[in-house]
């Protein structure tokens, strides 16, 4: 049986455990064995964390020991996915430039408040992204710095503040794989509020991100 680890905590402001509670039962209908974890205890035990499946942290901010890091490195290393959303995956650790490096992106900035924007697919056959449309969405934009080897399945235009903003009209990722060792990595910058997976679309590209992270990702789960 797969099994998935949900590692929820640091700032509220993302609504940790709400978005959690969208992901995880899907993995349950997807007969993955989940369990959650809202402190970070559980990475200091290594060969616990090489068992899983996939992680899936959901903690912006905080820190994190060299010894949590090289152990979550070690496990994604090994084989083990590692898949998020938002601050939750790329705003986690500030101070962790290992862990930024596995991840492939870091949160730097907002663009400004609240916005409707448009999602754009750049990547119509990976098993993420395909069969998915573009779509609208009200919701922070984040600004990144992103690594240049990453997989980009999809992006949006950033959208300029009433008094301009140097960094309007930037195609910034909103989504994209990479691999860490013989770990997968997919990340989704969308999801500052749990409400924003009420867009189907970004709720899908999170959920088959996980699952394609944890190598369960099949032919019915990219259904549209």
């Amino acid at each position: 049986m797969k099994s998935a680890l949900f590692l929820w905590g640091g700032s509220d402001e993302h609504e940790p455990e709400k978005c959690v509670q969208v992901f995880a039962p899907l993995l349950q209908l997807a007969g993955f064995s989940v369990q959650y974890a809202d402190n970070l205890r559980v990475l200091s035990d290594r060969a616990k964390l090489r068992a899983y499946s996939v992680i899936i942290p959901c903690w912006t901010g905080g820190s994190i020991t060299s010894e949590e890091e090289s152990n979550l490195l070690d496990a994604v290393n090994s084989g083990v996915g590692i898949a998020g959303w938002h601050g939750g995956i790329a705003d986690a650790f500030r101070t962790a430039a290992a862990y930024q490096l596995m991840v492939g992106g870091q949160f730097v900035g907002r663009t400004g408040d609240i916005v409707p924007h448009r999602v754009h697919i750049a990547d119509h056959r990976h098993p993420i992204s395909r069969g998915i449309p573009d779509f609208e969405i009200t919701t922070e934009q984040f600004y990144m710095h992103v690594d240049p080897s990453n997989h980009v399945l999809a992006n949006t235009t950033i959208i300029s503040r009433p008094a301009g903003d140097r960094v309007a009209g930037t195609i910034m990722p909103v989504v994209w794989t990479r691999t860490w060792g013989r770990g997968r990595v997919s990340c989704c910058s969308i999801g500052h509020k749990a409400a924003d997976f009420d867009v189907i679309e970004a709720r899908d590209l999170v959920r088959r991100g996980i699952l394609w992270a944890a190598r369960a990702l099949t032919e019915t789960d990219q259904r549209w």
